[in-house]
């Protein structure tokens, strides 16, 4: 499943997001995944330095507030996107940051939840979307093992099992070496759940390259145009190259294939050019088989060369030239 996340990418225009819902499905995407949350479900309305953007981010200095406040999706456009999406074909789906935004969401039918990677630690927030029995999609870009093994156990204990984790690195953007994508095999093996990808990095190679490591879910923030601005943009998809994406990412789904030794078409096909055991020089009826009238060349169409040693010193029972095939029938 390929996600394509509107996030704060829809620069106060409606308008803009119904395009970008769009634009996303002529790029390839599955679904379109919003955010729901108000600047005050998000942090207070302070100034004090709590509550300023440090740590070598790309909102650094920025008070929190305001920041939430300009990326915040209206809540009263969600009807008219779901409607959007859904005529496009999309699933679309929302993270709630509150249990505000929940209730609302399930006004809507949301059809999955998604917990963001600094919610991981919000217990009774996970506990209150993992009771409305719908699909949950959970980021770790901050979490410990504890923290995922406890989100997972409070779902469980909600009765929901439906829950995919999404390997996360919380940079934006992050850095491609520290995307450690091994994780999403260790994920499957310790969790025992869905696990996917929350790609922060610029480009294709990560996304591409968790197919190989057992990726079921991708999700990449995605814009119309990088020109719209907005908190995200500087690390989020345009439509070209988001489409890209998917095609790298359906190609890698199709290399992985599947674990079978049983041959293709085209690989039984190919066994034609194998090698055969074929006679070298001309050979008359009662002839000898010897190592100076046959040879193990290509094509595969005759006696396979592990006979080799067997066929020596049998006679033939009729004329042979150059290029004949052997048979079992006419040795003796």
């Amino acid at each position: 499943m390929i996600i394509a996340e509107l996030s704060a990418n829809h620069g106060g225009d409606i308008k803009i997001a119904k395009e970008t819902i769009r634009a996303a499905k002529r790029a390839g995407a599955d679904a379109i995944k919003m955010q729901t949350y108000l600047p005050s479900t998000m942090t207070l309305d302070s100034n004090k330095e709590d509550f300023v953007v440090k740590g070598g981010t790309i909102w650094d200095g920025r008070n929190l507030y305001d920041l939430y406040k300009e990326a915040s999706l209206p809540w009263e456009w969600h009807k008219e996107l779901f409607e959007t999406a859904k005529e496009e074909g999309l699933v679309c789906f929302s993270t709630p940051f509150d249990f505000s935004a929940v209730d609302f969401l399930e006004k809507l039918n949301c059809p999955i939840y998604k917990i963001a990677s600094f919610e991981i630690t919000d217990i009774p927030l996970i506990r209150y979307i993992a009771s409305k029995g719908k699909p949950i999609i959970i980021s770790t870009g901050i979490a410990t093992y504890e923290d995922i093994v406890l989100a997972i156990k409070t779902c469980k204990n909600e009765g929901n099992n439906d829950i995919t984790i999404l390997k996360c690195t919380s940079s934006y953007p992050a850095p491609i070496d520290e995307a450690n994508l091994k994780m999403i095999k260790r994920f499957s093996k310790d969790f025992g759940v869905k696990i996917g990808l929350s790609d922060h990095t610029i480009g294709n190679l990560a996304p591409v390259l968790s197919i190989a490591m057992g990726a079921k879910v991708i999700e990449k923030h995605f814009i119309l145009d990088r020109s719209i601005g907005g908190p995200d943009a500087s690390f989020s998809m345009n439509e070209e190259e988001f489409k890209s994406m998917v095609k790298d990412v359906r190609a890698a789904e199709s290399a992985i294939g599947v674990e079978s030794y049983d041959l293709t078409d085209k690989q039984v096909s190919g066994r034609r050019y194998s090698r055969s055991i074929y006679i070298s020089k001309d050979v008359k009826k009662g002839g000898v088989i010897s190592k100076e009238n046959i040879k193990i060349v290509r094509p595969g169409l005759s006696i396979p060369p592990i006979f080799y040693d067997e066929i020596i010193g049998k006679k033939v029972t009729k004329n042979l030239s150059i290029g004949d095939r052997i048979t079992f029938d006419i040795l003796t």
